[in-house]
C-alpha cells in the first residue's frame, strides 16, 4: 500500500531539529535534481531543479520516524497501540472510543474508550476528530474528490530484455493524448514507484480481467513504461483497488484549548503538487515553535496555529487543481511560461 514521497526543504527542515532524523531519512531517499517530461512525440524534456527533492516512499519514511520515536520514547509515558481505528469522538466528554481494524476481532473485543486530556487529529483526509469539528459554531468545510483514480505501479529502472529504461535518479512524467498520466519516483532500491492517474471518466480503462489486457493498456497509452512492466508486476497491478483521493479546505484547525488538526485532517491536497507530506512535516514544526513561544499555553497556541497555517493552506488548495493543466495545449503553455519566468528572473531579479 504504500506511495511515492517526494520531500524539498519544507519536510526535511521540519525534521533537522531532532538529532540524526534527517540523516536517517534521507539514508532512504534518492536526492533529485531533475525531472524528465516524456511528450507524446516521443522527444524528453529535462527539467534542472535549483534545488533538490528528496525521493521516498510512504513505508519507509513511517518506519524511519517510527523507531526514531521509540527510540526517543524508551523509558517513557508514551504508548503505541495497533491495529486500531477511531470511530467517535466526544470533545464534551473529551473521550475517543476505537474498535479493532479486523473483521474477525470485532466479535472478541469490546470497543474501548479512551479519554484525553489534549488531543491532536493527524487522522488523514477521512479525519474522524475533523468530523467531530462539524458540530461546533462557526466551523466551515469544504472536501471534493480529486479529478483522477489512481493506481500504484512498481517497475524496475530497465529491462535488459526489451532495452527499455528510465533516467536513474530523475522524477518522471509521461502524459498521454486522453489524460492519463503517469508519474515515477526513484527509490534507494533501484527501481521506480509510480502512480497512474485516470481522468474520472474514463474509470473503466482501469478495470481489468486479465494481464493481457494489462499489457494492452500500457502498450497503448504508456508505451515507455510498457517495456519496463514484468508480467508478474502486471498480474499484481490488475489486482490493485482503484484509489481516489480528497482534497479539504477547513476554516479553523482547532477547537479551544484542547484539540487540534494537523496534517491531511486539517488540508489534505492530491499528490500532483507533491506538498502534502512536507505540509504534515511543517505543521509539527510550526506548533511545536508556537507552543515554545506561548509557554505551552495551548489555548493560545492552538488558536495562532490556526491564523498562521490557514493563508498556506487555502492557497495550497487552490493550487492544487491548476498545478499542472490538463489539455495538451495549456501543458505547453504552462511549460514555456515557467522556462521563461525562470529565464526573468536571472534578467531582472529584482521584478521577477
Amino acid at each position: 500500500r504504500t506511495i511515492p514521497y517526494s520531500l524539498n526543504e519544507r519536510g526535511i527542515g521540519a525534521l533537522r531539529p531532532i538529532d540524526g532524523l534527517e540523516a536517517q531519512i534521507k539514508a532512504g531517499c534518492v536526492e533529485n535534481w531533475l525531472t524528465v517530461f516524456h511528450n507524446t512525440n516521443g522527444k524528453n524534456q529535462l527539467v534542472r531543479r535549483e534545488q533538490p527533492i528528496f525521493n521516498t516512499n510512504r513505508i519507509s519514511l513511517v518506519n524511519t520516524l517510527l523507531s526514531s520515536l521509540l527510540k526517543a520514547s524508551e523509558n517513557r509515558r508514551l504508548k503505541l497501540h495497533f491495529n486500531c481505528k477511531c470511530i467517535g469522538v466526544d470533545f464534551e466528554r473529551q473521550t475517543l472510543l476505537f474498535e479493532s481494524v479486523y473483521p474477525e476481532a470485532k466479535a472478541e473485543f469490546e470497543p474501548l474508550l479512551v479519554p484525553y486530556d489534549r488531543l491532536v487529529g493527524a487522522d488523514g483526509s477521512r479525519s474522524i476528530v475533523r468530523s467531530q469539528f462539524l458540530k461546533t459554531p462557526f466551523f466551515d468545510f469544504e472536501q471534493k474528490t480529486y479529478r483522477s483514480y489512481y493506481k500504484t505501479l512498481f517497475v524496475p529502472s530497465k529491462n535488459d530484455k526489451t532495452g527499455g529504461k528510465l533516467q536513474p535518479k530523475a522524477f518522471h512524467v509521461v502524459r498521454s493524448q486522453i489524460g492519463i498520466s503517469f508519474v515515477a519516483s526513484p527509490q534507494v532500491s533501484g527501481g521506480y514507484i509510480g502512480v497512474i492517474y485516470v481522468p474520472r471518466s474514463r474509470q473503466e480503462l482501469l478495470n481489468f480481467e486479465s494481464v493481457a489486457q494489462v499489457q494492452e493498456f500500457f502498450r497503448q497509452y504508456l508505451p515507455e513504461i510498457s517495456i519496463l512492466l514484468s508480467d508478474e508486476e502486471a498480474e499484481a497491478f490488475m489486482k490493485r483497488p482503484i484509489s481516489t483521493q480528497l482534497i479539504v479546505r477547513c476554516s479553523r484547525y482547532h477547537h479551544g484549548e484542547r484539540v487540534l488538526l494537523i496534517g491531511d485532517a486539517a488540508h489534505a491536497v492530491s499528490s500532483s503538487t507533491g506538498q502534502g507530506c512536507n505540509s504534515a512535516l511543517e505543521d509539527a514544526k510550526i506548533f511545536d515553535r508556537l507552543l515554545d513561544e506561548c509557554e505551552d499555553c495551548w489555548d493560545i497556541a492552538n488558536a495562532k496555529f490556526t491564523e498562521q497555517r490557514l493563508p498556506d493552506a487555502h492557497a495550497l488548495w487552490e493550487l492544487d487543481d491548476n498545478i499542472v493543466p490538463v489539455s495538451k495545449r495549456l501543458f505547453v503553455e504552462f511549460m514555456l511560461r515557467e522556462r521563461w519566468g525562470k529565464i526573468a528572473n536571472r534578467w531582472f531579479p529584482s521584478l521577477v
